[in-house]
């Protein structure tokens, strides 16, 4: 059968269609993705999610492209969000490590090192600093907002929200330490 009425026919709903279809460029999408992954395994697990992808948007499949095509810019998306995710879980443990060399100079130090430090160390920057600049250090809002570049309706949002998960976090603390 033509690649041309396979698709048509998947489009249509005709599950073997849409098989035989995705059988034949399996092989030829796993050995683009193993290209640019350089990694077996991963470049296996992209391919199966390509091809659950594709099998959940071959309606949307409109043939402006070629199909095979189609299932690279698929693929080639899902290695990105792949890159993506693993560039923030790394600078998570990077984070993470910092943290701990931190909290072990400040206790041999001999200074204390309470739970909210931790809790504040676990937020996004963009409302940590806003927190510990205003409660620490005592700025004001305006203040804070020109450190920032950011206007000081924001810093007020940030700290407000910042304080409010922290209070929640400290609440169920207590409730599982209780």
């Amino acid at each position: 059968m033509e690649e041309t009425d396979l698709i048509k026919e998947a489009r249509q709903g005709d599950r073997l269609a849409l098989a035989l279809l995705l059988k034949r460029h399996y092989a030829f999408l796993n050995k683009y993705l193993l290209k640019i992954t350089m990694q077996p395994q991963l470049a296996e697990d992209l391919t199966q999610e390509t091809m659950l992808k594709a099998i959940e948007k071959i309606r949307l499949y409109n043939g402006s492209s070629k199909f095979s095509s189609w299932l690279i810019t698929i693929g080639t998306r899902h290695y990105f969000d792949h890159l993506r995710r693993r560039k923030r879980e790394q600078h998570w443990q990077q984070q993470e490590m910092a943290l701990r060399r931190t909290k072990w100079q400040v206790q041999s130090q001999g200074d204390e090192w309470p739970e909210l430090l931790d809790m504040l160390a676990r937020m996004p920057e963009g409302i940590r600093i806003p927190i510990v600049l205003k409660h620490y250090y005592g700025y004001a809002y305006d203040e804070i907002g020109k450190m920032m570049d950011i206007p000081s309706g924001t810093v007020k949002s940030r700290v407000s929200n910042g304080l409010k998960e922290l209070r929640k976090e400290l609440a169920d603390d207590g409730e599982r330490n209780g």
